[in-house]
């Protein structure tokens, strides 16, 4: 393994990780429950869900407008040691991306590598106007 590959594995669990890569309890988040809340895609707020590919974070959320258009959301908290660091990238048609230990997931929360089994948290989107509602 190259020395930037090895730098990118292990730089994210310098300061969250214990020697033995699993992260420290106090830097573990719960999965969100409960979810339900709106976003008025005029406001301040929804100004971030303008373009695709954008995303915003809420409650816990990555809120996205995919490469299609349309709104989905997932869990912020990562599956794989419940760090609070899932964000949407543009790789591979879109897809959600945990920087603790580079877990990667599908749209679906489906688990795209071998960093973990367990699939992310997704939550039902829907739009009426302009108003976005996140829920399970």
């Amino acid at each position: 393994m190259g020395a930037g590959a090895a730098f990118a594995i292990v730089f994210p669990c310098v300061q969250g990780c214990s020697k033995d890569g699993n992260v420290a309890p106090e830097d573990m988040r719960p999965i969100p429950t409960g979810i339900d809340f709106t976003i008025d895609l005029n406001s301040e707020e929804g100004g971030g869900l303008q373009n695709n590919g954008d995303f915003i974070l809420k409650n816990y959320v990555v809120v996205v407008k995919n490469l299609e258009g349309d709104f989905v959301a997932a869990s912020q908290i990562c599956s794989h040691q419940q760090t609070e660091e899932v964000r949407f990238v543009e790789n591979d048609g879109g897809i959600y991306y945990c920087s603790t230990h580079g877990a990667r997931f599908d749209q679906t929360g489906k688990p795209l590598n071998s960093i973990t089994s367990n699939p992310l948290k997704i939550f039902q989107t829907e739009l009426t106007g302009n108003i976005l509602r996140i829920f399970e």
